[in-house]
């Protein structure tokens, strides 16, 4: 089985590779110059001749501030690319797993969204996310489109690095604590996105209730200052670096783009339909925090996909 994926040095394409050794899969990472989201006549050359038995969309402008001042560029990776990327499986009679994002949410629901209910965007990140499932389901009748929240991992730039890094130049941290949402672990969304992947291959109808629209993310709720908390109390019981929690409003730490206050995501549907659920947020946060004290982002032992519960 052959499963591309579009981008290479982010922390999802990092995972896939890294959990795909462990199940066995053979992971083909294509990325900038011969696959370049933001330039059309790459995707369909360097992806009619990938061999692929699946494709798996995880490149994406991630710059959520910075989208802001960059709008076409965000609607050009986001929107027209993803959907190019659809167009080739499509061509290539292949399904698409797609990753998209909370932020095609407000915020303003009060509880966890399901996948049916209504997106409203608040900003240029979360508006060329949603074109781009428009664009994707409207191009791959065989598409998984998985919305995914607060994603981190040991390798790239998040939110957990971030925190270990403060923890190492300051006693306090201050953390917004009035945002809400689903932490995921890169690794176990890896893990997750190729058990999909493999479920769909040899699922051909596009009508099957396999295919559509899923919330996948880690077990639980946490505001950015809960999981700033989870974080210090890992590294410290392992001896590393740890800070206090100084806990803040929104109002307190303004940004360019505008953030949904509670975005956390409904998951029945995956459990339903697929018998995965991701494991609790807190244990992937150790895992997290010890293979980057430990120096190691990748994959050690196929033991990684076992969280990965099965109803």
């Amino acid at each position: 089985m052959r499963i591309v994926v579009t981008g290479r040095d982010g922390q999802l394409a990092h995972s896939l590779r890294a959990v795909g050794v462990s199940l066995g899969v053979d992971i083909v990472c294509l990325g900038r110059p011969e696959l370049d989201l933001a330039v059309p006549a790459s995707i369909p050359a360097a992806l009619l001749a990938s061999g692929a038995d699946a494709i798996i969309n995880a490149a994406a402008y991630t710059a959520v501030d910075r989208a802001e001042s960059e709008p076409e560029k965000a609607h050009a990776v986001n929107a027209v690319g993803a959907g190019l990327v659809a167009e080739a499986a499509h061509r290539l009679g292949v399904p698409i797993v797609h990753v998209s994002t909370d932020y095609v949410f407000d915020g303003a629901a009060q509880h966890p969204y399901r996948e049916e209910e209504r997106v409203c965007p608040l900003g240029a990140y979360g508006t060329s996310k949603h074109e781009g499932e428009v664009r994707v389901a409207a191009a791959a009748p065989r598409h998984v489109v998985c919305r995914t929240s607060w994603v981190y991992s040991p390798h790239g730039q998040n939110f957990v690095k971030t925190m270990l890094r403060l923890a190492g130049e300051r006693d306090e941290v201050s953390v917004v604590s009035d945002q809400f949402g689903c932490p995921t672990y890169a690794l176990d969304l890896a893990g997750t996105l190729l058990q999909i992947a493999r479920h769909v291959i040899e699922e051909k109808a596009a009508d099957s209730p396999l295919f559509g629209v899923f919330h996948v993310a880690g077990s639980g709720e946490a505001s950015w200052a809960d999981l700033a908390e989870a974080v210090f109390a890992a590294s410290a019981s392992a001896g590393g670096p740890s800070a206090r929690v100084r806990r803040i409003s929104t109002k307190d730490y303004p940004t360019p783009a505008r953030r949904p206050a509670d975005s956390r995501l409904d998951t029945a549907r995956l459990r339903e339909r697929y018998g995965i659920a991701l494991p609790d947020w807190r244990a992937s946060v150790g895992d997290c925090v010890s293979r980057l004290q430990a120096g190691r982002a990748g994959v050690g032992s196929s033991s990684l996909v076992s969280p990965l519960a099965s109803s």
